[in-house]
């Protein structure tokens, strides 16, 4: 790991050897006993566990540790339960938990996040947000750390209506529900406000506003109603001198444009964004991670690996803020000769 690679690209200063962070990696226990050698598996102790991951992302060069604070825990009970498949090793991540407290289009519509959603005091929410950045720093001193927001506005209407409900809401009337996502900006403010007046010097701002096929309601809602909840919401973050990185999963393309207008310095980019229009448009200014195919790692070829990874290289090496990354993760299916060649790959080609 190289804290100086990482802070280089961070700002722009084009580091020798292209820095790189990975998702879920360090979770793959087969993999991690493969690179490190420690016995581990999903049944360790978590101080084997902690020990074993922490080995392994020196081993494979971690420069940057994707990480946010904020999440659907900060909303209030009243919300949708969606579930979730077998992703994680052991299927720990699995719930068959579904519901919606939303009976109709109505009760979507007139929400009132402020009277179902509590907030601490300021300064409580401040010192939780320092609080974790130390422990992410603490976790890994060798490379760049941050705190942050994953609910920023679609994804806290997500995870507040669920799907099938924001859907039927956003297709019954969508200038009420622009309304309702602008309440939702307005009650989110709060942790926007405290992150600006934490004492951390990186956040990254997570929102899903997207799907892997593009826009799922029409651009000119979003750039209505979205962007300038985003443009509100982040003027403290960068007013107060931090660096502001965005994640959204799917193919955010199209919007490329309207979020960097938002002031981000940065874009986390899954396989479906043509990262190559983000570098021609945004490769000298912006941060850029990302963007290899976890699909070709699952179940592509050797030659088919490489390829993708010098795809990225190709791109990603003109621009000073690169950072090498698979996306959407390195979940615990994919096989271990195909993610151990990756990163052989991956540092064969890592040098400017």
């Amino acid at each position: 790991m190289s804290l100086a690679d990482g802070w280089a690209a961070l700002n722009l200063e084009m580091p020798p050897r292209v820095p790189r962070t990975e998702y879920s990696a360090e979770g793959h226990w087969e993999l991690v006993k493969a690179v490190t050698g420690i016995q581990v598996s999903q049944e360790s102790n978590e101080d084997t566990k902690r020990a074993a991951s922490g080995m392994f992302v020196e081993r494979w060069n971690y420069d940057l540790f994707w990480a946010i604070l904020i999440d659907s825990n900060c909303l209030g009970g009243k919300r949708a339960k969606m579930g979730h498949a077998v992703y994680a090793a052991g299927g720990i991540d699995y719930s068959d938990e579904i519901g919606c407290p939303f009976k109709s289009v109505e009760e979507v519509l007139q929400f009132d996040f402020e009277a179902e959603f509590p907030i601490p005091d300021k300064a409580t929410a401040v010192r939780k947000f320092e609080n974790h950045y130390r422990e992410q720093v603490a976790a890994h001193p060798d490379g760049v750390n941050m705190t942050g927001i994953y609910v920023t506005c679609i994804s806290g209407l997500i995870e507040t209506f669920g799907w099938e409900m924001l859907l039927l809401a956003a297709g019954s009337d969508a200038e009420r529900f622009g309304e309702l996502t602008n309440r939702y900006g307005d009650w989110v403010r709060f942790y926007f406000d405290a992150l600006a007046e934490a004492d951390v010097p990186v956040v990254m701002v997570h929102d899903d506003i997207v799907w892997t096929s593009g826009a799922f309601l029409r651009p000119d809602w979003y750039r209505r109603y979205v962007f300038p909840n985003y443009k509100k919401n982040l003027r403290p973050l960068i007013e107060s001198g931090k660096k502001v990185l965005y994640t959204s999963d799917g193919d955010y393309t199209a919007f490329i444009d309207d979020v960097a207008a938002c002031g981000v310095h940065g874009f986390v980019m899954e396989p479906c964004v043509d990262m190559r229009v983000v570098a021609e448009r945004y490769g000298r200014t912006r941060v850029l991670i990302g963007n290899a195919d976890t699909r070709v790692l699952l179940s592509g070829t050797k030659a088919a690996i490489r390829a993708e990874v010098q795809r990225c290289m190709d791109i990603g090496k003109k621009c000073p803020g690169f950072f090498m990354a698979v996306g959407n993760h390195i979940p615990a299916n994919t096989p271990v000769d195909n993610a151990i060649f990756y990163n052989q790959v991956y540092e064969e080609l890592s040098r400017r």
